[in-house]
């Protein structure tokens, strides 16, 4: 960086800088210069983004905002804005995804402060790039909910849009959501994508039954992204129906099996109901 640039104030606004998932080397050189000029960071963890700083060899004002921040803290903001350069940072990745940012956006566009935007690292992005799973459309989620019947209902809500679902996900709950996923998307491909960035990066793909074992023989660690392929208006043919209905079948009831496979495919419910019976008693 130019060290007379690095000197040079920046104009008074919000700056929105992505900063690395997991790999320090992923700062850009334009967010480096923006933290290096501006006035103060807002970030969700004051000492988080003090090791981003001390790495960079910067010292700069740090407000904290997270999810705890009110209408008073983003005041308090965007009036500062009005003569500082406000840089805001996420602890990982780009801000405003999964983040509360975005209320303060809105606050500043609504206040008339410039707003401008410095790309990076993204870990649904990342993730979607590994897996090998469709990438013409996709659909990013969020966290997908701790209680089973709103996770079941994020599921199916996913599960109608012809693109891969992108979740992020805690390790602890990594195996429930993947036997979820199985229950009611059976036969959709699946991918599990960890530690991204780092010296442990993983991405495994498989059905949702294969990952479950996977990772109930050998637990995940750290942060997760997870991604569920499309099932779209593509017809399976018999054989893979009879085969998705089996499996279905091992721990739910005909027509539950019929309402999972029917998501899954998109084929009648009735036609693949009658199906299940005569598989179950076959």
């Amino acid at each position: 960086m130019d060290a007379g640039v690095a000197h040079q104030p920046l104009q008074p606004g919000l700056y929105i800088v992505a900063t690395p998932i997991g790999n320090l080397g992923d700062i850009t050189m334009r967010a480096a210069e923006t933290l290096a000029r501006c006035d103060g960071v807002a970030c969700e963890d004051t000492r988080v983004t003090g090791k981003l700083m001390k790495h960079l060899g910067l010292s700069k004002p740090l407000w904290r905002y997270d999810d705890h921040a009110g209408e008073k803290d983003r005041a308090r903001l965007v009036a500062a804005m009005q003569e500082k350069a406000v840089a805001l940072v996420s602890d990982a990745g780009t801000p405003l995804v999964s983040d509360p940012g975005y209320r303060l956006v809105r606050d500043a566009r609504a206040a008339g402060v410039p707003v401008t935007t410095l790309p990076g690292a993204c870990a649904a992005i990342a993730g979607l790039t590994l897996s090998g799973l469709p990438n013409d459309r996709f659909l990013f989620a969020g966290f997908l909910p701790n209680k089973d019947k709103a996770r079941r209902e994020a599921l199916e809500s996913a599960a109608k849009a012809d693109a891969t679902a992108i979740f992020y996900e805690t390790a602890p709950r990594l195996v429930k959501s993947l036997d979820a996923i199985g229950q009611l998307l059976p036969g959709r491909e699946i991918a599990v994508a960890r530690e991204l960035t780092k010296l442990h990066e993983e991405c495994r793909t498989g059905t949702a039954a294969e990952l479950a074992a996977h990772f109930a023989a050998y637990p995940a660690k750290g942060e997760i992204v997870l991604l569920v392929g499309p099932g779209g208006d593509e017809r399976a043919d018999e054989q893979d129906v009879d085969a998705l209905l089996t499996e279905a079948l091992q721990s739910a009831k005909p027509s539950q099996a019929a309402a999972q496979v029917a998501r899954a495919t998109g084929q009648d419910r009735k036609t693949l109901y009658a199906r299940a019976l005569e598989l179950r008693g076959a």
